[in-house]
C-alpha cells in the first residue's frame, strides 16, 4: 500500500512511525513532514493547508489510504475532496464532523442541546457587550476564540485585566484573523484535568489510554498557554469508574449527538475533559489526535494503527482489536526560545545519543533537514518521549534523553509529570 500523511509535526511524525511497521506498506509519502518523518517517508513541499496542491499531488501518485491529521485541512473539508476528486479514502473525520472543533461555539450548543456537561458559556459577536459582561464576573473566566488558533485561542483570565486583554487581542486586534470575530466566555472549571483520544467509526467508541497535557509554558503551570509542552499517560486521576461515567455521560451520548445532527464522525475524537467535584465535564472537543498528547499516547499502542484506522473508514471498527499496553509515558517537548511568543529558527541540532536509552523516541515537531544535518523550523522542535513500566521511571529516562540534546535557545518544562 502506498500512504499518504498529511501534517508535518510530532503527531505526525508518530503516526509516520507506526504506519511504517505495517508489513503491508510499500511506500509512505507526508506533506509536507519534517526532518524526522524525512527518514521514513518521501517528504514533499506541499502545505498541509494547500487541498488544491495535495489533491493534484495524488492525481499524479498511487495512493491507497490517506491520513489527515491536522485540523486545518480537517476543516477545509481534505477528507471529503479527497474521497470525492481522487477515490481515495482517508482516516480523518469530513469537513461538517470536523466542526466540532473548528467551531467552539457550534461544540457548546450541541453540547447544551444533548445535555452533555460543560462549563456554562455565554456567546458575543460586540467587542463592548463582552466587556462589560466580564466587568461583573467573577474570575477566574476563560476567553474562548471561536475558531482555529494553533492551540493557542484559549485565555484562563485570573482578573479583569487580563480577560479585557483577551478580548481586545481577539476582537479587536485580530491575533488570530476571522476565528476571533466571535468568542466564548466561559466559567473557569477546576479539578484535574484529562485529556481522552478515541477511535470512532460514528457507532463504535474505543477510548485510548488517557493522558495529562500541561499546557502552560513554564514550570508550576505558568506563562501563556501553548500547544503543549508536555504529556504524560495515563493519566493518574482517570479511575475505571470514572472512565465508566465518561462513556455513559459524555463519549457516547457526543456520537450520538453528531449522528443526530447529520455529521457523522469518523476518525480520531479528542475529548478534554475536567474531573470537578459535580463530575467529569467537557472543556473542549478537538477533530484529530492531540499534540503532543499523540505523542505519549500512541507508542503505548500494540494494535496496529493502520488496520485500525483502515477499520474506522470502512465502519468496522467494533471487528478490530485495539489494545494498549499497562506501560506508563512521559513526553517532554524541547522548545525554542521565545516560544509560544516569537523565536528565531535554523540552528542546528546535536541528538548526542539520546536516542540510544532504552524505551525513548525522539519525535520531531519543527525541523528540517538540510545535507543530512537536523535544525530547527518551528516554537515546539521536539517531543521526546520515553516508555517504562511506572510513570517515574519513563519520567526518569525522559529527562534523561533531554540531557543530552541541545540546540541555541531549547527551553523545556522540568515538572512534566510532577502531577
Amino acid at each position: 500500500m502506498n500512504i499518504l500523511i498529511i501534517g508535518g509535526g510530532g503527531r505526525e511524525h508518530v503516526i509516520t512511525s507506526l504506519i511504517a511497521k505495517n508489513p503491508s506498506v510499500t511506500k509512505i509519502y507526508a506533506l509536507p513532514g519534517n526532518g524526522g518523518i524525512s527518514q521514513l517517508a518521501e517528504c514533499v513541499k506541499i502545505s498541509a493547508e494547500d487541498i488544491d496542491g495535495i489533491i493534484s499531488f495524488v492525481h499524479t501518485h498511487a495512493i491507497d489510504f490517506a491520513v489527515v491529521a491536522p485540523d486545518d485541512p480537517l476543516a477545509l473539508g481534505a477528507v471529503d475532496r479527497l474521497e470525492s476528486e481522487a477515490g481515495v479514502k482517508c482516516f480523518g473525520p469530513t469537513k461538517k464532523a470536523a466542526l466540532i472543533e473548528s467551531s467552539k461555539i457550534f461544540a457548546k450548543e450541541l453540547m447544551t442541546k444533548y445535555n452533555i456537561p460543560t462549563a456554562k458559556y455565554e456567546v458575543f459577536t460586540e467587542i463592548d457587550k463582552a466587556l462589560s459582561y466580564v466587568a461583573l464576573s467573577d474570575c477566574p473566566i476563560v476567553i474562548k476564540a471561536d475558531g482555529l488558533a494553533k492551540g493557542k485561542g484559549v485565555t484562563v483570565a485570573e482578573n479583569f485585566q487580563q480577560a479585557k486583554d483577551a478580548i481586545i487581542s481577539c476582537m479587536k486586534d485580530k491575533a488570530f484573523g476571522r476565528s476571533g470575530e466571535k468568542i466564548l466566555i466561559e466559567e473557569c472549571l477546576t479539578g484535574h484535568e484529562v485529556t481522552v483520544l478515541a477511535f470512532t467509526d460514528g457507532h463504535t467508541i474505543i477510548p485510548m489510554v488517557s493522558s495529562m497535557d500541561h499546557k502552560r509554558a513554564y514550570d508550576g503551570n505558568k506563562g501563556p498557554n501553548t500547544g503543549g509542552m508536555g504529556v504524560i499517560a495515563p493519566n493518574p486521576y482517570y479511575t475505571p469508574e470514572i472512565a465508566d461515567e465518561c462513556m455513559r455521560t459524555i463519549f457516547l451520548p457526543t456520537i450520538d449527538a453528531m449522528n443526530k445532527e447529520g455529521r457523522t464522525f469518523k476518525g480520531c475524537l479528542y475529548f478534554g475533559l475536567m474531573l470537578t467535584n459535580e463530575g467529569p465535564k467537557v472543556i473542549e472537543y478537538n477533530c484529530r489526535f492531540g499534540d503532543p498528547e499523540a505523542e505519549a499516547v500512541l507508542p503505548l499502542m500494540e494494535s496496529d494503527l493502520l488496520d485500525v484506522m483502515i477499520a474506522v473508514r470502512e465502519e468496522k471498527l467494533s471487528d478490530c482489536p485495539v489494545k494498549f499496553s499497562n506501560n506508563s509515558s512521559c513526553c517532554v517537548v524541547c522548545a525554542s526560545a521565545g516560544y509560544p511568543g516569537s523565536y528565531l529558527t535554523g540552528y542546528p541540532i546535536d541528538f548526542g545519543d539520546a536516542g540510544n536509552i532504552p524505551g525513548v523516541e525522539i519525535f520531531h515537531a519543527g525541523t528540517k533537514s538540510e545535507d543530512g544535518k537536523i535544525f530547527t523550523s518551528g516554537g515546539r522542535v521536539l517531543a521526546v518521549n520515553a516508555v517504562d513500566d511506572d510513570l517515574e521511571s519513563a519520567r526518569s529516562k525522559a529527562y534523561e534523553a533531554v540531557s543530552r540534546i541541545s540546540f541555541d535557545g531549547m527551553r523545556y518544562r522540568s515538572d512534566i509529570g510532577g502531577c
